[in-house]
């Protein structure tokens, strides 16, 4: 695996545990924080394949864009469509005041997350 893909790969992780963490706080836990997370994590995957694929990306936080850009190598991603529309708006909106995440937003950021997780650690054989 190539140095950069790895450095993707551990920054997904990263986002991933800073979530799954986050929504386990007993008191006061940050759902915004665990919607920009799981929404990172799946950002970094997606481009770690593409970069893996020898493919290029654009600055973005789109991850229908990247996720389109994949499923030429990718197919069977696209019944991720759905979720990662969800987790792209709930990701980008709670960074800016007049949108909060709930627990409920949380919980399906960090699911959907954790789906796109298990797929492309699949892909990459890491399981």
């Amino acid at each position: 695996m190539k140095a950069t893909v790895q450095e993707w790969i551990d920054k997904a992780e990263g986002d991933f545990e800073t979530a799954s963490r986050e929504i386990n706080v007993p008191a006061h836990p940050n759902y915004d924080a665990v919607c920009f997370h799981a929404q990172q994590c799946a950002e970094k995957y997606l481009k770690a394949a593409i970069i893996d694929k020898e493919k290029e990306f654009p600055r973005t936080h789109d991850l229908l864009m990247l996720l389109d850009i994949l499923l030429p190598h990718e197919p069977a991603l696209e019944v991720f469509r759905s979720d990662l529309t969800a987790l792209s708006a709930i990701g980008i909106e709670v960074r800016y005041p007049g949108t909060c995440a709930d627990q409920e937003d949380a919980a399906v950021a960090i699911k959907t997350a954790e789906a796109i997780r298990t797929a492309m650690r699949r892909i990459f054989r890491l399981t």
